[in-house]
């Protein structure tokens, strides 16, 4: 049998009640249109003079063998030390600890919407953001990025303690160190009944990874794959074992997967250590399935069903019928089983969750950035005419590469298809280009550079993409069109008019490849006019891909 979550933490989880809840309704407020970069985060200014000044791995890259459990790995210690001073407020909540290659967002938003479509007070931290990092804040039932008051206070108030940690540990603290013990200290503060964390390097030695079994509510690994394999080891058994890490004793365990066998016994084996149940989410016991795809408002969602029906050790049940799902593919309905799983177990371990909760939470969950259609009044914004539909989605590894084809091929398999793609340097680019080359086939490919956490280092060279999309289209036997040169939104017409090389073998039109750089909104406009030379009368699709950072450069052109 399971055993109970520790009574001292499962304090009041009914709805909260009197001035605190109004309080806390009130400081998020500022934060339900969603809180982009603009006017709210003037009030922020010394804050972000402050973090600017600490070392930013995101921006240059993690060293190698930082997030293994080793001499090389980061010094969980000194975060330790830092939440000491700050009065350990990561001990005041339970939590849901998500480590995985990809999924783990998505599995955080679905259940952090779950246990808010009960009532609760939920606080959840997520990485990376797309225009402001109160994103990876959010705290309360609204959903939305903590409000630049609520963060400015807030790091009014810790300042102090944090300048006496950076001196202490001889400015070895990071940015992400710091922003992930100011996220628990606003949860402590904010007395939330839960938080859902999402790790954000492997596990083992992550920031976040100083929740003890005490708090630990339930730790969940979504999938294991080749991201960051330097700085995990090197190999997809070592990265099992550093996001393993988080799985703590007599605590139970939800693993997304599906994963490969050896991977599958790594996760177990830790587990079995900790003597910490198991849920699989890929259990014989769980059907899922898609429908069809439907439309609402002018964006896609997929009806699915799903039902768990497991009788183990920690016995899980529900039948969704109908589910609306908005976000699309199948790995994101395997991230709503996921997430469907934990509050199943949270349930069983004495949380109140309805049936009706888990459906709305899961229908309710969308993410920018993530197969995201924009909508006609969206793309308008941008100077398209309506010729082209717009799809920003921020993939970046193989895996997410191939949702991403499969997304585009049950959403709108015929038509015009355009890709615009900017990735950082330490990526699987073959791979990626390979997995997008081998579903519908894009008649126009430009490849571009994004700036990666506000610089250029981490950015892939445009004319390096380009040779690297050559090779995978030649090595599928696709045949390109590449004399287009560097593309601005002047040029274009220009390019459009250009006649193009003989048809391959297979009839087909080759496809259009292209450098444009920078990246800019403008390069959507230049890709709907390439399309428009393809004589099909079918709407176009263009897609923006390779990084969430080009996605914050869309999103962020819409929202000034």
């Amino acid at each position: 049998m399971l055993p109970r979550f520790p009574v001292s933490l499962l304090r009041s989880r009914s709805l909260l009640r009197g001035s605190a809840r109004r309080g806390l309704v009130t400081a998020m407020a500022g934060a339900r249109g969603g809180g982009g970069g603009g006017g709210e985060d003037g009030q922020l200014g010394e804050f972000y003079e402050y973090m600017e000044r600490l070392r930013n791995y995101e921006r240059s890259g993690v060293p190698r063998g930082a997030g293994t459990d080793s001499d090389d790995g980061f010094d969980l210690g000194r975060m330790r030390r830092l939440l000491r001073r700050l009065g350990d407020p990561h001990t005041h909540f339970p939590a849901v600890h998500i480590a995985g290659t990809k999924g783990k967002g998505s599995t955080a938003a679905f259940l952090s919407n779950i246990m808010r479509e009960q009532g609760y007070n939920v606080g959840c931290y997520t990485s990376p953001h797309l225009l402001t990092i109160r994103e990876r804040i959010s705290v309360g039932q609204s959903g939305g990025p903590v409000s630049a008051e609520l963060l400015r206070d807030l790091f009014g108030h810790a300042k102090e303690a944090i300048g006496q940690s950076i001196e202490s540990e001889d400015g070895a603290l990071t940015h992400f160190e710091v922003f992930t013990a100011l996220s628990y200290l606003l949860f402590s503060q904010e007395n939330v009944d839960i938080a859902i964390v999402e790790a954000g390097l492997g596990g083992a030695r992550d920031a976040t990874n100083v929740i003890q079994s005490t708090e630990l509510a339930a730790s969940v690994i979504t999938t294991v794959g080749k991201e960051h394999l330097a700085a995990l080891g090197g190999s997809l058994q070592s990265i099992a074992v550093a996001k393993s890490g988080i799985i703590k004793q007599e605590r139970p365990v939800i693993i997304g997967g599906p994963f490969s066998p050896d991977i599958e016994q790594i996760l177990r084996d830790r587990a079995f250590l900790t003597q910490s149940p198991v849920i699989s989410a890929c259990d014989p016991g769980i059907r899922s399935i898609t429908r069809c795809i439907g439309w609402d408002c002018g964006k896609p969602y997929q009806s699915c069903d799903i039902v768990i029906e497991i009788s183990n050790d920690i016995p899980l049940f529900i039948e969704l019928q109908d589910l609306k799902l908005q976000l699309l593919g199948d790995h994101q309905r395997q991230n709503a089983v996921t997430a469907c799983c934990t509050a199943l177990c949270l349930r069983e371990l004495g949380w109140n969750i309805s049936n009706t909760s888990i459906q709305a939470g899961l229908e309710k969950t969308q993410l920018p950035g993530r197969s995201q259609f924009l909508t006609k009044e969206e793309t308008s914004v941008l100077g398209l005419d309506g010729t082209s539909s717009v799809l920003v989605d921020g993939a970046h590894t193989e895996a997410s590469a191939k949702a991403l084809s499969d997304v585009i091929k049950t959403v709108q398999p015929r038509g015009p298809l355009a890709l615009v793609v900017g990735m950082a340097n330490d990526k699987e680019h073959l791979a990626f280009a390979e997995q997008l080359l081998s579903g519908p086939r894009p008649d126009v490919v430009l490849l571009t550079e994004a700036s990666i956490a506000g610089g250029r280092s981490r950015s892939m060279p445009a004319s390096s993409l380009k040779e690297i999309w050559m090779a995978a289209a030649q090595s599928q036997g696709i045949s390109c069109y590449s004399d287009i040169g560097t593309i601005t939104g002047v040029e274009a017409p220009i390019i459009a008019s250009r006649p193009t090389t003989s048809r391959s073998l297979s009839g087909d039109k080759p496809m259009l490849i292209g450098c444009c750089t920078p990246f800019s909104s403008d390069l959507i406009r230049v890709a709907s006019r390439l399309l428009q030379t393809q004589e099909d009368g079918d709407t176009g699709l263009i897609c923006v891909t390779g990084s969430l950072h080009m996605v914050s450069s869309v999103l962020g052109q819409l929202r000034q």
